[in-house]
């Protein structure tokens, strides 16, 4: 498995798109929002960006079980309700390698070391004010939260996304731009399509 971590809004889903491979999606793995141990805010809003707000052991074992058999069962989580709405099943079809990426991914890179699961871990990193303005859009066009929720979180992130790539790098992940990433990967055996 390619573990790629990094910022929401760094570009892991579509790198990981781009590659061709079989991707899971670990932010799918986020606990529901009437969970009991969810991470909160001072004012009791629930801190999505904290890595309590997810469920990192279902998310070993849905890797575990891909590298083992080559194929799980996810959550589809919804964003904007905030609960996990259905499961779908996740097939390699063969494939000798898969991506696993999601914010919270670096979280789980020493386990999956320890395992023998990792061909590699990655954090995508960049300039904090394009990672921002593309978390924005992103989530304006999915309807992820409110406006002024994105505008807040966003502020938020856009400061504290140096000790976020730090947290990763610390956490086993290497941290790299796109080229490199892509440089990476292909040396795993993974033609990346060069972007236009």
């Amino acid at each position: 498995m390619i573990l790629l971590s990094g910022p929401s809004g760094s570009g892991k889903s579509s790198l990981a798109a781009r590659t061709g491979l079989p991707v899971l999606v670990l932010d799918d793995f986020y606990k529901d929002g009437d969970d009991p141990e969810l991470p909160r805010l001072p004012g009791g809003a629930v801190d999505w960006d904290a890595p309590g707000s997810w469920n990192a052991s279902a998310a070993v074992a849905a890797v575990a079980e891909l590298c083992a058999r080559g194929t799980t069962r996810t959550p589809v989580y919804d964003l904007a309700a905030s609960a996990a709405t259905d499961t779908a099943r996740l097939d390699l079809g063969g494939a000798r390698l898969f991506v696993a990426e999601g914010i919270f991914a670096a979280e789980i890179t020493e386990r999956c070391r320890e395992l023998g699961l990792l061909a590699d871990a990655l954090c995508l990193r960049g300039r904090p004010s394009t990672t921002a303005r593309r978390r924005f859009l992103r989530d304006l066009r999915e309807g992820r939260k409110s406006p002024a929720f994105l505008v807040r979180r966003g502020w938020h992130l856009m400061r504290a996304e140096r000790s976020i790539v730090a947290r990763q790098v610390a956490l086993g992940c290497h941290p790299c731009d796109r080229p490199e990433a892509e440089r990476r990967i292909a040396a795993a055996g993974v033609r990346v399509p060069v972007q236009a």
